[in-house]
């Protein structure tokens, strides 16, 4: 049973970066009592409340915003700067994190910038085990409630390294809500409206 409520774990935590939840390891059939049992004899430990990190895996570079993802909970995302740090972008150093949440979501966490808009889920990829807003709406949203500079010189780099193109930024800002100032920041072209086609003949 140990054994194999321990490889179960292991099979939750693998794809995020070695961490898991409490629901997550119920939903497994790990009791929360052979999780405090785990815990007891060093396989993982409590980084936060619900929270745990299995010990055969290494240290991961983005662990709390890892274990921010999971308390926020499964259509939550990273996002804003903290995302910018996920892809390397820019020179953002954010001293909290940020989180996109449904609106329906009501926690707080100190050190944790809760942003509460629905995503897509073509509005979310995993980059290095973490969830994450996509590049262009995390381009987007920066451009939106962050520094314009920033979002500005982040904007060109994600260009220039191909992780995004031109067309496609000029989409992702077409269906933000803040469209009108996140293209005047980006200094970005309105979207081009289709002309309805004349019928007949002259």
């Amino acid at each position: 049973m140990l054994t194999k409520g321990i490889d179960a774990l292991y099979r939750i935590a693998e794809p995020q970066g070695g961490y898991l939840t409490t629901a997550q390891a119920v939903e497994a059939a790990v009791s929360r009592r052979l999780l405090s049992h785990y815990a007891a004899r060093g396989d993982l430990e409590r980084v936060a409340y619900g929270i745990y990190r299995l010990h055969r895996f290494p240290v991961h570079r983005f662990g709390d915003l890892i274990a921010t993802a999971l308390w926020a909970g499964p259509s939550a995302a990273v996002s804003h700067d903290s995302a910018l740090a996920v892809y390397g972008l820019g020179s953002a150093m954010p001293a909290v994190i940020h989180i996109t949440v449904p609106g329906a979501f009501r926690g707080k966490h100190p050190g944790v910038v809760v942003h509460r808009a629905s995503l897509s889920s073509a509005e979310i990829t995993i980059r290095d085990d973490v969830p994450v807003t996509k590049v262009e709406r995390t381009l987007c949203d920066v451009a939106s409630t962050g520094d314009p500079s920033l979002a500005l010189d982040a904007t060109r780099e994600a260009t220039d390294r191909g992780l995004t193109t031109r067309a496609r930024m000029l989409e992702a800002v077409d269906k933000h809500p803040d469209r009108d100032h996140v293209r005047n920041v980006l200094g970005l072209p309105k979207a081009k409206r289709a002309v309805p086609s004349q019928g007949g003949s002259l």
